[in-house]
């Protein structure tokens, strides 16, 4: 069983920059392909960025250039570095894991954290 714990959340102004990190133990073929998710009250939820272990990449197009997944393999902790952030990225943040890169990007990851509350005021 895959556990996984986030650090890095907060309140910030807009136009700032949050780095939320997530470690991860476990079986480590659990988590080949880790990532964010979002979900802000009433919208359903958006999976943000994801990487795998052999550096696969995906962004949502409304991060794109705002933001920066990145993992240390040896640490096993995936970081998401986010820039000029807005009041629309608000949200608690969920850090995910799974074997598998669709499962992860499909929206069913195995593994869940409890979730990090990003908060950004105008």
């Amino acid at each position: 069983q895959v556990q996984l714990v986030e650090s890095g959340g907060g309140l910030v102004q807009a136009g700032g920059s949050l780095r939320l990190s997530c470690a991860a133990s476990g079986s480590m073929y659990s988590f080949n392909a880790m990532g964010w998710y979002r979900q802000a009250p009433g919208n359903k939820r958006q999976l943000v960025a994801g990487i795998t272990a052999g550096g696969s990449i995906y962004y949502v197009d409304s991060m794109k250039g705002r933001c920066t997944i990145s993992r240390d393999n040896a640490k096993n902790t995936v970081y998401l570095q986010m820039n000029s952030l807005k009041p629309e990225d608000t949200a608690v943040y969920l850090c995910t894991a799974d074997r598998y890169w669709a499962k992860l990007i499909g929206g069913h990851p195995d593994s869940w954290g409890q979730g990090t509350q990003v908060t950004v005021s105008s």
